[in-house]
């Protein structure tokens, strides 16, 4: 496994290798020690999975202290366009976004701290876009902000966006606790 760092403090990219045969192909995404010996969180309390049309922009979410967590992400299968903006009042990139494009043949995921928002555009239909997060959902702590309000260009006109993302304050009224 390998780490690349970002211009966002702790806001990784993680790559494993891809190993492929006339079978298929497969991945090891996590190993303890591995993070461990980085001093990357480790202590993933739930995994879930989501599957996407194209065009569908799922995000800006995020859970409020003491719920916050740190988040692993990456696509098994489609290609998706993933997004975090660093929410950390104290951060240099202080509401700042980073973005970069995942898919089902790079060995590639990310590995987002606490204090970011995060979402994604998927760029193929049926895409699989994979989380293992420290905390457990708390509906009490769910929180979100607007995908359309930080000055990120997803790049599409008419983008399937959920009624509840829709309910999200702008990141100009949000006030952060990161």
């Amino acid at each position: 496994m390998k780490i690349n760092e970002t211009p966002f403090e702790g806001l990784l990219i993680l790559e494993t290798i891809n190993f492929t045969d006339n079978r298929g192909s497969f991945q090891k995404l996590f190993n303890l020690e591995f993070f461990k010996e980085n001093q990357l969180d480790n202590d993933f309390k739930e995994f879930y999975f989501s599957v996407s049309q194209k065009d569908v922009i799922r995000g800006m979410h995020f859970q409020l202290p003491p719920f916050e967590h740190t988040k692993l992400v990456y696509v098994s299968k489609g290609k998706i366009l993933d997004v975090a903006v660093d929410l950390r009042k104290t951060s240099k990139t202080y509401m700042q976004h980073f973005c970069i494009e995942l898919n089902d043949s790079d060995a590639k995921y990310v590995y987002i701290p606490k204090g970011f928002a995060h979402g994604f555009l998927s760029l193929e239909d049926e895409s699989i876009v994979n989380y293992a997060q420290t905390s457990c959902y708390s509906k009490e702590s769910d929180c979100g902000i607007a995908y359309n309000s930080f000055g990120f260009d997803w790049q599409i006109t008419n983008p399937i966006v959920s009624s509840r993302d829709l309910t999200f304050e702008t990141s100009n009224n949000f006030k952060s606790p990161f």
